[in-house]
């Protein structure tokens, strides 16, 4: 209001602010999800949360995520080594679906294994 040329105090702006009904953003409205179908298909855990390895390329974690830019969600997909705690491969897509982590996997391998690349 000061901008404007009124002249006026912190407590008339908050009285009229709160006589407007007007609030801050405070987040992202999730919509309710209803859970039903399968179940899911758990992969039996071979690591035990042993997370430290002797070798490198002995044992890989891979992870998820979510980016939240102008144009719309990306969703990249990270492969680990968990020796070194270094990126070996990663994808980037614009849905979160299998075929993101595959991708990361394939790269991962190719990398980790020079002669199974294609020529």
């Amino acid at each position: 209001m000061r901008d404007l040329g009124e002249s006026c105090g912190k407590h008339r702006v908050a009285r009229l602010v709160k006589l407007g009904g007007l609030r801050s953003q405070t987040g992202y409205r999730r919509l309710p999800r209803v859970q039903g179908g399968q179940p899911a298909v758990v992969a039996r855990n071979h690591l035990q949360r042993q997370f430290k390895t002797a070798l490198p390329n002995q044992s890989w974690a891979t992870d998820t995520t979510c980016i939240r830019t102008y144009e719309g969600c990306l969703y990249p997909a990270v492969v680990v080594d968990l020796f070194s705690y270094q990126v070996v491969a990663w994808s980037m897509g614009s849905r979160i679906d299998t075929t993101l982590v595959f991708d990361a996997l394939l790269i991962a391998l190719c990398v980790a294994n020079p002669s199974t690349r294609s020529q």
